[in-house]
């Protein structure tokens, strides 16, 4: 794959500062230093949070979570970070939630969930629904989830289960999302060895996730596997082109239409995992990140406008 051509030299700088941050060891490196260096990197690229944005640290039926307030919101957004289910915190994705909240005029809430391996599958789903529940019951006007890589995949995963309980969940957004198990996808064969994210990396995060619990191919594991995508919410799904995980976004929304169901899939091209970070550097991920926000806030007003 020639990335040369592919991404431009703006995605390219965010890259090569992303390498000298979080360089790749044979063997890796401990858990607590990777983890180290994944929160130096998040803090490298954080923004200052917009003016206005009120936040308050909670408890959501024993789950840490962080509100965020602009006046006086109409719907929630609940928000999962990425990070391969091993990395990531309140803190990592404070400065994208905070845009959000600023931006649509919505409240914010981002769920602290366990990590693995020392917590594993389905520990981080079990505290998302706690989370969504709490959030349902603590605020009116319906909620919105939006989700990056692993974090896609955990709301992916609750709009599973609460399509049959939750009247008021008012549709999903997915960006670049895990949501199938590790497979061979085209996009997993084009970009094995992409920069910011490689198929061995995904390989590694999933055996971290199961820690030997054995073969999970429920849906509160891989959204993908589900026999039945019918009665989902409306679902927008952002991939990046120049990354393994492009197709998962592809195959899910071919199986919601299929169903029946609202979805539409933005294929960003020129970009990679993990772009969110870079949306001040970087004019494309800057004005997909536009395009995700307009989805969050299309979807609270519930607005479909992709048919």
């Amino acid at each position: 794959m020639n990335y040369e051509k592919l991404i431009d030299e703006e995605t390219w700088a965010f890259i090569r500062r992303t390498d000298e941050l979080l360089p790749s060891e044979d063997p890796p490196a401990p858990l607590t230093e990777r983890r180290r260096l994944y929160d130096a990197w998040s803090n490298e690229f954080r923004a200052r949070r917009p003016s206005g944005v009120d936040t308050e640290d909670r408890d959501a039926n024993g789950v840490p979570v962080r509100v965020y307030t602009v006046g006086q919101p109409t719907c929630t957004v609940l928000f999962c970070h990425g990070g391969g289910f091993v990395f990531g915190g309140l803190n990592s994705h404070d400065d994208i939630c905070a845009e959000i909240a600023a931006h649509t005029g919505y409240r914010v809430v981002a769920v602290d969930y366990r990590l693995a391996p020392e917590y594993p599958h389905p520990a981080a789903f079990e505290d998302c629904w706690q989370a969504l529940t709490w959030t349902q019951s603590s605020f009116q006007g319906g909620v919105v989830l939006f989700g990056d890589s692993a974090g896609a995949n955990l709301c992916a995963a609750l709009a599973h289960k609460a399509r049959s309980s939750m009247a008021e969940l008012l549709g999903q957004v997915l960006v670049y999302p895990l949501l199938g198990k590790v497979s061979d996808t085209p996009s997993y064969q084009e970009h094995m060895s992409a920069p910011m994210l490689t198929r061995a990396d995904l390989l590694q995060m999933q055996q971290l996730r199961q820690m030997g619990n054995g073969e999970s191919a429920d849906a509160s594991f891989a959204p993908l596997e589900d026999l039945d995508f019918a009665d989902l919410v409306p679902t927008v799904a952002f991939s990046a082109d120049c990354d393994p995980l492009r197709d998962d976004a592809r195959l899910y929304v071919e199986k919601l239409l299929a169903a029946g169901g609202k979805a539409h899939w933005v294929n960003e091209a020129g970009l990679v995992h993990s772009y969110l970070r870079a949306r001040h550097e970087v004019r494309r991920a800057g004005e997909s990140f536009e395009r995700i926000t307009l989805a969050v806030e299309a979807l609270g007003q519930g607005i479909w406008s992709w048919d």
